[in-house]
């Protein structure tokens, strides 16, 4: 064979070879926008389609775990000293979130549903028994009533009255069953005899257990799959009318259990949460893998709950404008019938560092506090949600010394089955059969 016709026969080789990787990348292409395209057809809510029945009945369990501090030196912080407290828990509650009342609107892009949640206890995920187990805590109901009738002398004379007749204090000790659930308050009853329309009980999650508390309208995704169960308005309203500025009203996003297909990670998804009274976002944080699944982990950053110095959207948050608290911390008192209620992350991680040191037994850190999720790039479906907010009381002003409720997390189940994190570790237990497809 000649010179000549070893470089023609070589130069052949070579082209059959890159029209065979030309080819092989074009039918990859095409295979991939092809399983794309039928993906943004397949995962809407729509009757029938695959993800509908799962969407309405999600069959991976669904756990509630509350954490509380007890408050160890009640009479040593009336008197000036730091408060101490100590981290009680977890009380596990399996919860159950079909969907309600599901009718389809605007030739079928859109759809409307109530939440409502039921929570059974689950003693073998627990600490202890909830109706035995007592906690030292802020008595909530008086220091709410303390605080709406602060401004009036003889309201706040006979409020003071009220609460030496009925022996309550800044602090109560009660059962965390009572405390989560509810019971009948004696100075929020004696309140009630003169102004009926005024609850006397008084539970952090009283009345939310079976109760259709969350109507929602939805889009299904039909028209356009980034659409994929947005929030088009949630209990009548497609804004809010809390805060002070139109940006921080506005419902954006999903309720964070579902996300459109096909996610990037240079996104940032918008979460809509009732119990935060606002909607956050949540920004890509790495590549995970949960049971050999691979997810992009999402967290909200900083900024979320940043004060108006360093996050100048978060002016709207202050109620009244300009009433506004430091890093890491929310006043949602505007949406809590106008109790004291501030909410921060667990143990004020990510908040200014004098709120942790204003109470001994604060220890924020990233692997046992951080809010983040877990989603299924191609699906948008969530692997994992771990979803942590502490609740505060605070009396006139809030300040470090005040003294940390309670805070949960909600944590959903992954595609093959539910985990759970007992005492900051991540253990798996109930495995499920069924892919969960939100």
């Amino acid at each position: 064979m000649t010179r000549r016709s070893c470089a023609i026969y070589a130069t052949g080789i070579v082209c059959a070879h890159l029209l065979i990787v030309g080819i092989a990348l074009l039918v990859a292409q095409v295979f991939q926008t092809l399983v794309q395209n039928r993906l943004k057809k397949e995962i809407t809510l729509t009757e029938g389609s695959r993800v509908f029945d799962t969407w309405k009945n999600p069959p991976p369990p669904v756990y509630m775990q509350y954490f509380f501090f007890n408050v160890s030196n009640p009479d040593e912080f009336m008197a000036g000293k730091k408060a101490v407290v100590t981290q009680v828990g977890p009380y596990t509650y399996r919860e159950y979130r079909p969907r309600e009342n599901v009718t389809f609107m605007e030739n079928g892009s859109m759809v409307s549903a109530f939440s409502p949640k039921t929570f059974v206890f689950r003693p073998d995920l627990s600490v202890g028994d909830p109706e035995v187990d007592v906690v030292t805590t802020v008595n909530i109901p008086a220091v709410a009533v303390m605080n709406k009738v602060k401004d009036s002398f003889w309201m706040s004379t006979l409020v003071s009255g009220m609460m030496r007749t009925t022996k309550a204090g800044i602090f109560m000790t009660r059962p965390v069953h009572e405390i989560l659930w509810g019971f009948k308050d004696p100075l929020l009853s004696k309140i009630h005899k003169m102004k009926p329309e005024i609850e006397e009980y008084f539970g952090l999650m009283y009345m939310k257990n079976g109760s259709l508390d969350d109507h929602f309208v939805l889009h299904t995704g039909e028209k356009d799959y980034m659409d994929y169960t947005k929030i088009f308005s949630w209990n009548g309203k497609s804004e809010l009318k809390w805060w002070t500025s139109n940006q921080s009203n506005m419902i954006n996003g999903t309720d964070g259990s579902t996300f459109h297909p096909l996610l990037k990670r240079d996104e940032r998804l918008y979460i809509f949460s009732s119990d935060l009274c606002r909607s956050i976002h949540v920004s890509f944080v790495k590549d995970v893998e949960v049971k050999g699944i691979p997810a992009y982990r999402f967290a909200p950053p900083r900024d979320v709950l940043a004060s108006p110095e360093e996050n100048p959207a978060n002016a709207g948050f202050c109620v009244p404008a300009g009433n506004c608290l430091g890093t890491g911390v929310i006043k949602v008192s505007v949406c809590r019938k106008d109790a004291p209620v501030v909410i921060s992350f667990p143990h004020f991680y990510l908040a200014d560092k004098k709120y942790a040191e204003g109470v001994d037994g604060m220890s924020p850190n990233q692997e046992d506090h951080q809010t983040y999720l877990d989603l299924n790039p191609v699906h948008g479906a969530c692997n994992i949600i771990i979803f942590l907010h502490d609740i505060y009381s605070f009396s006139r002003h809030f300040s470090p010394k005040q003294l940390t409720i309670i805070y949960s997390f909600i944590q959903l189940g992954d595609f093959t089955g539910a985990i759970t994190l007992l005492k900051g570790k991540t253990q798996t237990c109930n495995l499920c059969t069924q892919r969960q497809q939100l």
